[in-house]
């Protein structure tokens, strides 16, 4: 039994940091900062993907850096700054890869440009739900599997936020079947835009403060962002008539830390174990934040008269089997995707046949049986 308590708080926690005890352990630490004296005091600069407006997205961010500041009694601290403000919002990868910042608040599917498997680590159309998800990059392999990839860019990424499944989007008009889908200009982010655009859309990836005017300017005709949260403060209702679920394309993604190599590997190994269990925190902070805050916006959006369609059954069976195809065409060209994705695969489907038997039907009982 450890009887030094102030050995049990230095060696301990960091040892605890990645793992599911983090939360309620590093709570505890706020009240007895663990840092040991001398330990460098640090300023980080930190630029997020998103707008300050969206304060559970953004708030991811502040979030960490509060938790760190807190953790470390006031000695590491980062600076927060909203998308455009020292980056534009898609160039947040960029300033963390070649050192302009230290660190970034983004979202990793937003970078399939530069390679499709950096959707992976976000989410994949028609893949996993925000618990598996989760499971994958931190109970699984995930993390060291998306790192073979973030090491060709230069930067460390660590999950810091989850929003839950999302909606399926805005539409000006209603969606029957897949001939409704031909040209309709469409925001939507990571590989989705190329399963839209197979059934003859027109995908466009623009950042969440500039939906808005698109939307309105009719320079797009449906947009997709997170859920009924967000989507409100953004003003969606008040333009476009059909809200429709659910986000197939986002069954729980991941938003993401990126964190420059050198800079990280400048700071202290406490350093590091406390940053990584900050992000930690503000993955499930952020989910459950918005399984709280998402339930009374929906209900205020409905008020509004926004009209709420779920996708027709045969119009996601469309979907589902171009997106299995198009998965197989990356595989064939693309050797990174295919082995992240293999893993990936391979959790969610054992993690399906639990889930089949345990959360699916206890769910479906409960929100449709007991009235």
């Amino acid at each position: 039994m450890v009887t030094d308590k102030k050995l049990t708080r230095r060696t301990l926690l960091p040892a605890l940091a990645g793992t599911a005890f983090a939360p309620a352990l590093m709570t505890q630490a706020v009240a007895s900062p663990f840092v040991q004296t001398g330990l460098p005091k640090i300023k980080w600069r930190l630029t997020s993907s998103f707008p300050k407006s969206l304060d559970n997205l953004y708030g991811g961010a502040e979030f960490v850096a509060k938790r760190v500041r807190e953790m470390t009694d006031g000695a590491f601290n980062i600076s927060v700054f909203a998308a455009g403000e020292l980056a534009p919002a898609m160039g947040a990868l960029d300033v963390t890869s070649n050192g302009t910042v230290e660190m970034s608040h983004t979202t990793s599917y937003y970078y399939v440009g530069k390679n499709p498997a950096f959707a992976i680590g976000s989410c994949l159309p028609f893949g996993m739900n925000a618990r598996q998800q989760i499971g994958w990059m931190t109970a699984g392999d995930g993390l060291p599997q998306m790192q073979s990839l973030y090491d060709d860019y230069n930067v460390i990424g660590l999950p810091a936020g989850n929003t839950g499944t999302q909606m399926g989007g805005w539409l000006r008009h209603e969606l029957h079947d897949k001939n409704d889908i031909k040209g309709l200009k469409i925001r939507i982010g990571g590989l989705a835009g190329e399963i839209f655009a197979r059934l003859g859309a027109v995908p466009q990836q623009i950042p969440g403060s500039d939906i808005y005017p698109a939307i309105e300017k009719g320079v797009i005709d449906a947009a997709e962002w997170v859920g009924p949260y967000d989507d409100e403060k953004l003003g969606f209702h008040k333009i476009v008539p059909y809200y429709y679920y659910p986000g197939w394309w986002e069954g729980g993604p991941n938003i993401h830390a990126f964190i420059n190599k050198q800079a990280w590997q400048a700071l202290p190994e406490s350093y590091r174990h406390i940053l990584t269990a900050a992000c930690n925190e503000a993955t499930y902070n952020m989910w459950l934040r918005y399984d709280m805050l998402n339930p009374p916006a929906l209900k205020r959006i409905a008020a509004s008269g926004t009209k709420i369609k779920q996708y027709p059954k045969e119009l996601m069976k469309d979907f589902y089997h171009i997106t299995q195809e198009y998965y197989r065409d990356i595989c064939e060209k693309n050797a990174v995707f295919k082995k992240i994705f293999t893993s990936h695969e391979a959790y969610r489907k054992d993690t399906a046949l639990w889930l089949r038997f345990s959360d699916a039907h206890f769910d479906h009982f409960m929100m449709n049986d007991t009235e």
